[in-house]
């Protein structure tokens, strides 16, 4: 069986998670042909290398004509449902989103099929979640698991203006999993709602790496720069029998 564990020491967004994937050696190019199915257009996917405090990483950039997109959960289901994508692929981006409605709907009071998604919504994280089950999927990954999830401290400014960091939504997400969280004492959005669902929803435990033998590793950079340590989620790839 082949795990992929995620060491999220500087926390998890949609983007960290893909990119440690990518520079864990999945196929970009299979990446790409899988999210050309999804009836999404105007977007693209590439990758940057980059150093995070001495540290080489992968950056996953998104690009997008329009990321202002609001859309339902409902319309997201249709659309990942509707296309040609490996049935695992298919599984666990569908119960990511699901796991991210039923969040959303619990913090807003409305019905998981009528969130409207905005900055989870957009071109971007349909492309950072499906891009993140299509890359475990070239990988071969049978198992996800992951360490504590760590999360900052003062307000987070989106849509609906400043926000208590962390956001309800990833309390609402880990409550909902049981998944432990660590605090720190940063100013800064560690953990988004999008790295967070997918943690919770892909990852059968939570707590140390397991045994296993290790095959591979790989660093996905985040934008922001903290204090002394990098801003990178680490994935390191196993196999055990």
């Amino acid at each position: 069986m082949k795990i992929a564990y995620f060491n999220c020491f500087a926390g998890v967004a949609g983007d960290m998670a893909l990119g440690s994937l990518l520079d864990a050696g999945a196929d970009l190019g299979e990446v790409r042909a899988m999210l050309k199915g999804l009836d999404v257009p105007g977007w693209s996917l590439d990758v940057e290398r980059v150093s995070r405090r001495g540290i080489a990483a992968t950056r996953a950039i998104v690009d997008v004509e329009d990321d202002a997109v609001s859309r339902t959960h409902a319309v997201i289901e249709e659309i990942v449902t509707a296309a040609p994508l490996p049935g695992r692929v298919r599984a666990r981006a569908l119960d990511v989103f699901r796991t991210l409605a039923e969040a959303e709907g619990a913090v807003h009071g409305t019905p998981p099929e009528n969130v409207h998604f905005h900055e989870v919504g957009g071109h971007d994280a349909i492309v950072d979640i499906v891009g993140t089950c299509a890359a475990l999927e070239t990988l071969g990954v049978d198992e996800v698991r992951a360490a504590p999830i760590p999360v900052g401290r003062g307000f987070i400014r989106c849509r609906h203006g400043l926000i208590p960091n962390p956001g309800p939504a990833v309390v609402e997400l880990v409550a909902r999993a049981r998944a432990p969280i660590q605090g720190h004492d940063i100013d800064s959005e560690m953990a988004t709602p999008t790295g967070t669902a997918l943690l919770v929803t892909l990852a059968t435990a939570f707590g140390p790496m397991p045994s296993m033998t290790v095959t591979g590793n790989g660093f996905g950079a985040g934008t922001k720069i903290f204090g002394d340590f990098p801003n990178v989620t680490q994935v390191v790839l196993g196999e055990t029998a």
